[in-house]
């Protein structure tokens, strides 16, 4: 099936573009500083997330609360991301895709060590125009290295 024809202009299809890439940048921000009011209102309600291997999360409140539970939850995970060289294409007038290059760094503290995950990897996303706004609609996360010191999943039964 043939995507449906951009009827805007160039203009209109740079602007696009770079709304995606501010919401991809704000999406990151809100992550990392841990606004979680904020998290979901970057995706649609239906989102579907492959971030995390062999799990799927569908819709922007189990989506929101899955990564408030790595980031925040018992543990309190410091978290940096960095998106970078973005591909994005449009598909239509409402709807795009895109791969951006990332690394992350996420600490916490356990006892008198600090625990560090640094990863590579690429965001492959989709992004939907809804009520005149760009959601993203999907991600998936695939990663290329991943380093950590020992016992950096022990956060995940670790308790403050």
């Amino acid at each position: 099936m043939t995507p449906p024809a951009l009827t805007t202009s160039l203009v209109e299809q740079l602007l696009a573009i770079e709304e995606i890439k501010r919401l991809f940048a704000q999406r990151l921000r809100v992550m990392d500083t841990k606004q979680w009011d904020h998290y979901g209102e970057l995706h649609t309600a239906d989102v579907v997330s492959e971030a995390y291997v062999g799990r799927q999360v569908i819709g922007r409140e189990a989506l929101t609360r899955a990564i408030r539970t790595t980031l925040d939850g018992p543990t309190t995970v410091t978290s940096v991301h960095h998106g970078h060289t973005p591909e994005i294409v449009l598909d239509s007038d409402t709807t795009a895709h895109g791969t951006w290059a990332m690394e992350d760094k996420l600490w916490w503290r356990n006892g008198d060590q600090d625990e560090l995950l640094h990863g590579f990897g690429h965001y492959h996303e989709q992004y939907r125009k809804v009520d005149g706004a760009w959601l993203i609609s999907h991600r998936r996360l695939t990663r290329l290295r991943v380093d950590t010191t020992p016992g950096f999943y022990d956060y995940r039964s670790a308790s403050t």
